[in-house]
């Protein structure tokens, strides 16, 4: 039985599905490292990585980060693997 593509409802779902592929596979392109280092060595990799890894090229961001014990912190630095 041939799918009715006219039919807005099946436009739709099929609308959505590609969207939802295309969204998962988004998320598998990032490039992820976490740290955990005092304080000032902390800061230090963040500014490395945002010169290595330009924002506006790399959409480089710390994505998560939390104070532990020792005045240390751990954080996840996020980027795009390459520069459009």
């Amino acid at each position: 039985m041939a799918m009715d593509t006219k039919n807005p409802g099946d436009l739709a779902r099929r609308a959505a599905q590609r969207r939802d592929r295309r969204s998962a596979a988004h998320e598998d392109v990032w490039r992820r490292e976490t740290f955990r280092l005092p304080r000032s060595e902390a800061r230090a990799k963040a500014r490395e990585w945002f010169e290595r890894f330009p924002k506006a090229a790399y959409m480089t961001e710390i994505e998560s980060w939390r104070v532990l014990p020792d005045d240390e912190i751990e954080f996840v630095m996020r980027r795009l693997p390459t520069a459009d």
